[in-house]
């Protein structure tokens, strides 16, 4: 596919108390759930998003700083975009363990060419489960030199210009988006 990915694991897990990548779900590190949900996909490039190279990266997935000062994902997703060699990015949560691959294939359905797709649970966007075109690159480049680094806001502008498409999200799929934050979300699954 003519798509590139990025695993998003630079932040800085305050809650959790430890770096969520080397947390173990399931018996594995998530880490290494997220990266082979991403590889089952086929995609042209893959991409870890943190602020240092993290130890346990695969020497075939290509690190890329956050842009700094770092913005959270927003730092992340724009040194990708500028980095991509396809038209599409598609992002990934590190601490997003029950994505699916059938899920992400519906995405990358609903996409088009210079548009992606951003789910939205309610008037939520999940933009850490999103497809962003790279004709983006420029909005999120010029959102890290003002005073709004909310993805929330950001992926709202891109609906509103027509660069995503919202993509509502049905009560069976929300389990999907959950994440771990905290040590008790892993104990409650």
């Amino acid at each position: 596919m003519n798509i590139s990915a990025v695993l998003l694991t630079g932040g800085e897990s305050r809650r959790m108390g430890r770096d969520k990548a080397t947390l173990q779900f399931r018996g594995r590190p998530l880490w290494q759930i997220q990266l082979e949900l991403l590889r089952n996909l086929e995609l042209f490039e893959i991409f870890v998003s943190a602020r240092t190279d993290p130890s346990w990266r695969p020497k075939d997935v290509r690190f890329v700083a956050d842009i700094r000062p770092s913005r959270g994902p927003l730092s992340g997703l724009a040194a990708c975009l500028a980095q991509m060699h396809t038209t599409h990015l598609l992002a990934l949560a590190i601490d997003m363990p029950f994505m699916t691959e059938n899920y992400l294939r519906y995405l990358f359905a609903k996409m088009e060419a210079s548009r992606g797709v951003v789910p939205k649970i309610g008037n939520r966007a999940e933009p850490l489960a999103a497809i962003y075109p790279w004709e983006a690159e420029i909005d999120f480049r010029s959102a890290l030199t003002g005073a709004d680094f909310s993805l929330q806001s950001l992926t709202r502008r891109l609906v509103e210009t027509g660069k995503l498409r919202a993509i509502p999200v049905t009560e069976q799929e929300q389990g999907f988006f959950l994440n771990v934050n905290e040590p008790a979300d892993l104990e409650s699954v």
